[in-house]
């Protein structure tokens, strides 16, 4: 039990960590196509401008970076536990409560496809990641 706990507060923080450094790297090697429109997007979640686009290549560079950002985590929470069928679908729950939390604040600003696709990978791919750890 102690080691599943383990298991999903690593991958959890595993996933903050990877999804902030992709989101820095990314930023950097793609300022225009990633940085400009990732800034944007801060922006109009932190002061509520009164327009705002989101940008549909953003938003799918972010559904690429769930699935691989989520499917580590999910792989690394079972790599810790030692067992791959609790600790990734414990670690998907918070996921999904912490992208539910994102949705709320976004909602106005990007597209419902998004919210949903974005929020649905993050609890299946965390699953998925963690039955590609095979246990002995």
């Amino acid at each position: 039990m102690l080691r599943i706990g383990l298991g999903v507060i690593a991958g959890f923080l595993s996933w903050v960590i990877v999804w902030f450094a992709s989101e820095k790297i990314l930023s950097a090697i793609l300022p225009e196509a990633f940085g400009a429109p990732q800034r944007a997007f801060q922006d109009a979640v932190t002061t509520h401008p009164a327009q705002f686009t989101a940008d549909n290549g953003l938003l799918l560079m972010h559904i690429v970076l769930v699935l691989i950002v989520s499917a580590i985590s999910g792989y690394l929470a079972a790599l810790i536990a030692g067992e791959n069928q609790y600790a990734p679908l414990i670690l998907g729950v918070l996921l999904l409560a912490t992208g539910i939390l994102k949705a709320v604040m976004s909602w106005t600003y990007v597209p419902i496809w998004y919210h949903i696709v974005f929020t649905a990978l993050l609890i299946v791919m965390a699953i998925v990641g963690g039955k590609l750890r095979t246990t002995s």
